[in-house]
């Protein structure tokens, strides 16, 4: 109420000086005092119409230091209404006789600069002196903690979008750079952020802020919600997920209105939208007793999988975070996004393969980890089916690798990442995923009656959205071209969830188990909830991107690719399902293999594979889970020299 009725007053004399301002200029200012005192009802008679007129347009709703040219427009409206009006009152009255023609042309102008004039002398007030130069309301988020971030979109939206950030302490992103939708104002500046190019330049701009220790971790979506529709978005959207980027937008963000006191709210877009499905909630406390204030390794640290476990362990404040990775640019990107976002974990990045069995053992006695994620593995079906000694090598002789550091080390837990594939396997590496299941399996089987003992628990499950050379990036990709977007089969089924449930559910399973003491040997497997086509993922995402299958957008079928099944499973036919006390978990009790003949086989296995025998590898490896212990006995017997001969004849 004080609020508007201070406004009232403030716009009432405005329009008072800019009658009496308007007399001056035409008539000149000795003349002016005249005229008012001889017309003495002239000047109220203007306030009140004036006042009256701004009254019926709201005036007062609006608040001074959120003005815009979207305001100035409604002043202009505003005093021409109350210029005309007054004008045509006088004439109506009969007291217009002493007006010469042009005092309301003068009035208009002056009115609407002074109106103008107060409600941007006040934005700029509330801009410079009450928040680019005064310190931050909050120290909870200093500039240095604050997430970087890129901002696409028109310069208008952008403009407005900074406004609020600029005016916002406690925003949880500061600005690095903009990509400028049209690409006209590139080298320019906006409110002090360097315009660094156009939508197709987004790698190249994030190697240059990366370059300058400004690498954004976002990319914030100006505009309206509605344009993330269009096709020309898909491609962007497919650079920033394919360069690690979160990409945040503000839902119905329609212009730059906001309500006094009103905070960002930005959103982010979800793949899990083509899963259909709410995701599985965490309980943080439970996982927090796991990690925090233990030592963690985790190997693959920088894949899709180990990256997401690295951030979320990093929540929890482990002692130490220990990241294993043989890709030395993954393994720097993750250690470098872990410096940034949780500077305060202590952290070491080892560069190792899993395959390397000394330096793992060695990696172990000097980090002395208490827990393991096991998240390392070839996982790429056509490429292990063109390769099997290379997934010889990581997924069975590198998991062996690790589970038997963290036995030799008094490891208290390894968490071994599995997959569907694993299930009834029909390519090469679900085999090989198989069997590091099995060899975990055994371990943990081997440790019943010792409560100091290490425990081994292996969680399953099935493709993760969005994940590197998973199926959203080539759908991403295929539709940026236009199309069309490439099926194997169209019955093809698959299990999904996104990467941030998929390592919730590892987080939440092995804290349950350890608490709770699961039974030895069982496997946790997530609920992925039904199947879904991967055909009926291709429309969803053409509909997503604003088209209209088959009509837009095509969707080839390509025929079913080497080692590939038509439908995939999270059970194999000899475990036993059975219910779990975690939410949106199962068990599995499988009939587990002794460790002796696992390792009489693995042991074959490492013969094979170090001459280099991708058929003799195969042969083992798909006898052991065929005719098990009956084979096992048969390759024991092979002398290691006759290993080539035995696998081939």
């Amino acid at each position: 109420m004080v609020r508007a009725a201070s406004i009232y007053l403030i716009d009432g004399l405005i329009a008072g000086v800019s009658l009496a301002a308007a007399i001056s200029l035409r008539v000149g200012s000795l003349r002016a005092g005249e005229v008012l005192e001889e017309h003495r009802a002239t000047l109220p008679l203007f306030v009140a119409v004036a006042l009256v007129t701004f009254a019926a347009m709201r005036l007062h709703r609006r608040v001074w230091r959120y003005s815009s040219t979207d305001e100035i427009f409604e002043i202009i409206k505003a005093a021409s209404i109350a210029v005309f009006s007054y004008v045509a009152l006088l004439i109506v009255i009969g007291g217009a006789g002493w007006l010469p023609r042009s005092i309301p042309v003068i009035q208009w102008l002056v009115l609407v600069v002074l109106m103008g004039g107060a409600r941007m002398a006040r934005r700029l007030a509330a801009e410079y002196l009450g928040g680019r130069f005064h310190p931050p309301a909050s120290a909870a988020s200093p500039e240095s903690m604050k997430r970087p971030a890129l901002l696409f979109g028109s310069s208008d939206d952008i403009e407005q979008l900074l406004r609020q950030l600029e005016r916002e302490p406690d925003a949880a992103f500061r600005a690095v750079g903009i990509l400028d939708e049209a690409g006209a104002h590139t080298g320019a500046r906006v409110r002090g952020v360097p315009v660094m190019g156009r939508p197709a330049d987004l790698s190249r701009v994030v190697g240059s802020l990366a370059a300058r220790d400004e690498r954004p971790a976002c990319l914030i979506f100006a505009g309206p919600v509605e344009r993330l529709q269009r096709m020309a978005m898909v491609d962007i959207i497919a650079q920033a997920q394919s360069l690690e980027l979160e990409i945040a937008y503000r839902p119905g963000f329609i212009g730059f209105a906001p309500e006094p006191g009103a905070s960002l709210d930005f959103r982010f877009l979800n793949v899990a939208d083509l899963l259909g499905r709410p995701q599985a909630p965490l309980d943080g406390r439970i996982v927090a007793g796991m990690i925090s204030g233990r030592r963690i390794l985790v190997t693959g640290a920088g894949g899709t999988i180990g990256r997401e476990l690295v951030r979320q362990i990093a929540e929890f404040e482990p002692a130490q975070l220990v990241l294993l990775d043989a890709n030395e640019f993954n393994l720097y990107d993750v250690d470098l996004e872990l410096r940034e976002s949780h500077p305060q974990v202590a952290r070491t990045p080892v560069l190792c393969s899993i395959r390397q069995r000394r330096q793992v053992m060695q990696v172990f006695a000097d980090h002395r980890p208490e827990l393991v994620f096991h998240a390392a593995a070839l996982k790429h079906v056509p490429l292990v089916e063109m390769h099997p000694l290379a997934g010889v090598q990581t997924n069975v002789l590198g998991t062996r690798n690790v589970a038997d550091a963290a036995r030799r080390y008094g490891v208290r837990a390894m968490v071994q990442v599995s997959t569907d594939k694993a299930v009834n396997p029909v390519g090469f590496m679900g085999v090989t995923k198989r069997l590091g299941e099995l060899y975990c399996q055994a371990l943990d089987m081997a440790s019943r009656g010792d409560p100091d003992a290490p425990r081994f628990i292996t969680v399953r499950f099935g493709n993760v959205l969005g994940s590197s050379g998973s199926l959203i990036p080539l759908f991403q990709r295929q539709l940026s071209r236009g199309g069309p977007l490439t099926v194997t089969h169209p019955e093809i089924e698959r299990f999904f969830m996104t990467v941030h449930e998929a390592v919730q559910l590892i987080l939440q399973s092995a804290s349950r188990g350890l608490r709770d003491g699961m039974h030895h040997g069982r496997i946790f497997v997530l609920d992925m909830g039904d199947p879904i086509r991967v055909i009926d993922i291709a429309r969803r995402m053409i509909r997503l991107a604003g088209l209209d299958p088959e009509l837009d957008v095509g969707i080839d079928i390509i025929g079913l690719r080497p080692g590939e099944k038509l439908y995939e499973e999270l059970f194999d036919v000899e475990e036993e399902r059975l219910p779990s006390s975690i939410p949106g978990v199962f068990e599995a009790e499988p009939r587990p293999i002794p460790l002796r003949t696992l390792n009489e086989a693995f042991d074959a296995l490492e013969r094979a594979s170090d001459e280099a025998d991708d058929r003799a590898c195969v042969v083992i490896a798909t006898g052991l889970l065929d005719r098990k212990e009956a084979l096992l006995a048969e390759v024991a017997a092979i002398p290691a020299s006759r290993t080539r001969i035995a696998a081939h004849g």
